[in-house]
């Protein structure tokens, strides 16, 4: 028994290392909370007692007591509280951290402790952490996965959001800009009576022409709704300006991209002055767009793709076209995760062929960007390690202007269709990773290559020779539920390899109702038959939804990610309840829910509980006169 707790208090400890956490063993050094650990003895004698780790962070004390033994987690009482009474307390992991935690409370000048109960091993274990204060408030927080969220750089924002309940300024910024984005979609359809496809040009027109501010070539008082000279025109002209600022080539792209402004200037109850704002629909937009938009963008290092997000806004008010067209904007974090689940390098090439408004473009570039070591490199990033594709006309000039607003990366975007595009020709970009959320929902038996799962081989086909794909579709585009898909699956794995598929919550696209997945592949490389691909359960991520808002992070979200990553990159083990590692067939289903199978071994309770819950059965069946069910058949 004591080798299997020392091997618990191991990896306890490595976990507090890997998140950058100081805990002491057995005591501790600031004299205070050793003095107060002297009458700490959890048998109540007033003796010594010590934790596992105890520490401080910022001004929270951390304390650890742990248990090798999943069952010696937690108990409770009659009542469904934590049970205090002194076995409990120096048998249980989570009664035993928080004796200590209140101990620690009332016999020291730390007032907020966060302990936590910890049972098991590296693969099987609960981590629960306990919130105390001075009037033995205990809050029982969800499991983490680590102490990630509890290190010096997480923890104010652990205690703001999930035991105060309370916004973040980075939750109230993004409230605010929700709650403009509906405004502006309401006065883009009332004063502008505008199609839903037009609206996002407007605002990212709008954008480009705010730049000019700076360079002293337009300003907002210019707008004055001269019937000549409209404000159309004039944010035309300063689109025009900044897109030769912006060295968008050549010239036919450029044209392009003015064509479809062309909205701005063209439409002529944008241009009129309106009697209830007392300008024109232009002006008001375009000081709206400054003051709650403009300046966020500008002074933000966030990947965050606002412009997607008020497309995305904007679709989800109006019932446009979006969905229809099998568009589904990406949302960041995803974008995010991509980034980390291909460990992007700077040196990397970028390509995807569905980029949408560009936001897996602009997080590959603050990716990059970050790891960039000079000047050159980034140069390099923005100019040439960057490539997109979009069908969509209004779409690819939302992605170019997202591109530019975002820090640039614009250069090698294409208004194209990807799949009548040459492989071959696309495989010169030299492209290293792939990233794609094709358009969903588009392929039939009369049309099977508008398929997710055709899309991916035609991505796999595009790329450098063992360079990595990842992907974003529904999980029913891995079943090979027709004969096309299954004929696609068979031929990804005759010419490529599957490394592995997350499943992802149900609300991931929020209001869309598709249940999506990412897979991702190395390409050029035949799959191994003895391949051990990674099929993983991350329905549980952190995000939440809120009314009237959607998708919502959690600060769980961040020791979520970060178990993902470590699983993922082989740094941890876990149970196959989140992960199985499995050799794959093109005939199988290439999710976690087709190769898990349960691994845990049950506990004395468990196999104590079965026993009473088989015998009580059996009692209740004799005492109705059924003991018949129990006896033998016997053979005739």
């Amino acid at each position: 028994m004591a080798k299997k707790e020392i091997k618990t208090d191991l990896w306890v400890y490595d976990l507090l290392k890997e998140s950058g956490i100081n805990l002491e063993a057995q005591g501790s050094s600031i004299k205070e909370i050793n003095e107060a650990l002297k009458t700490a003895s959890k048998k109540g004698t007033g003796n010594v007692g010590f934790p596992e780790y105890v520490g401080v962070v910022k001004d929270f004390l951390l304390v650890i007591e742990d248990k090798s033994d999943l069952s010696k987690h937690i108990k409770y009482n009659e009542k469904d509280l934590i049970c205090t009474e002194t076995k409990s307390i120096t048998d249980y992991a989570v009664n035993g951290a928080y004796f200590y935690g209140k101990h620690l409370i009332h016999n020291s000048c730390y007032k907020k402790v966060i302990a936590f109960g910890i049972s098991g091993n590296e693969k099987h274990h609960k981590i629960t952490p306990l919130f105390i204060n001075e009037r033995e408030y205990c809050k029982i927080m969800p499991e983490v996965e680590s102490f990630y969220i509890f290190n010096e750089e997480n923890i104010e924002e652990y205690y703001t959001r999930e035991i105060l309940g309370e916004n973040t300024d980075l939750e109230k910024e993004t409230s605010e800009i929700l709650k403009f984005a509906k405004n502006l979609h309401e006065d883009l359809r009332n004063y502008g009576n505008l199609q839903d496809t037009q609206k996002p040009l407007v605002v990212s027109g709008i954008l480009l022409a705010l730049r000019e501010i700076e360079k002293g070539s337009f300003n907002l008082e210019q707008l004055n709704g001269d019937d000549i000279d409209t404000d159309g025109n004039k944010i035309y002209t300063a689109i025009d300006k900044n897109l030769q600022r912006s060295n968008v080539s050549p010239t036919v792209k450029k044209d392009k991209l003015l064509t479809q402004f062309a909205v701005i200037k063209d439409t002529k109850i944008l241009n009129e002055k309106n009697a209830i704002l007392g300008k024109t629909p232009l002006k008001y937009y375009a000081e709206q767009i400054y003051k709650n938009i403009y300046k966020t963008i500008k002074y933000t290092n966030s990947a965050e793709d606002y412009l997607g997000r008020f497309y995305g806004e904007f679709m989800s008010y109006s019932g446009g076209d979006g969905q229809n067209l099998g568009i589904i904007l990406t949302p960041k974090h995803i974008t995010e995760l991509f980034c980390d689940l291909v460990d992007l390098k700077p040196t990397d090439i970028v390509l995807d062929p569905c980029c949408g408004t560009a936001g897996f473009l602009i997080a590959a570039m603050h990716n990059m960007l970050q790891k960039a070591q000079n000047d050159n490199q980034k140069y390099n990033i923005k100019k040439n390690q960057l490539h997109g594709i979009e069908l969509q006309p209004y779409m690819f000039t939302i992605a170019t202007s997202n591109m530019i607003i975002r820090g640039d990366g614009k250069s090698n975007l294409e208004e194209k269709n990807f799949l009548q595009c040459n492989a071959n020709e696309l495989q010169l970009k030299g492209a290293t990773i792939g990233m794609m959320n094709p358009p969903y929902s588009q392929g039939s038996k009369a049309n099977p290559a508008l398929y997710e799962i055709s899309f991916v081989e035609h991505l796999l086909d595009s790329l450098a020779e063992d360079g990595k794909a990842i992907v974003i579709i529904p999980q029913s585009s891995l079943t090979g539920k027709t004969n096309d898909e299954k004929n696609y699956k068979e031929s990804i794995l005759k010419h490529h390899t599957l490394e592995g598929v997350i499943t992802l919550s149900g609300e991931t696209f929020y209001g869309v109702g598709t249940n999506p997945c990412i897979a991702v592949f190395t390409a050029h490389k035949p799959h191994p038959q003895n391949k051990k691909c990674k099929f993983i359960d991350f329905k549980d991520d952190g995000f939440k939804t809120a009314p009237h808002i959607g998708l919502v992070e959690t600060e769980y979200a961040k020791d979520k990610k970060k178990h993902l990553l470590d699983v993922w990159f082989d740094r941890i083990e876990a149970p196959t309840k989140f992960c199985v590692k499995s050799t794959a067939e093109a005939t199988d289903e290439w999710l976690h829910a087709f190769y898990y199978f349960n691994d845990e071994i049950p506990t004395e309770e468990d196999f104590e509980k079965t026993i009473t819950d088989y015998l009580t059965f059996e009692f209740s069946m004799v005492t109705q006169g059924r003991s018949y069910l129990f006896e033998e058949v016997k053979d005739e």
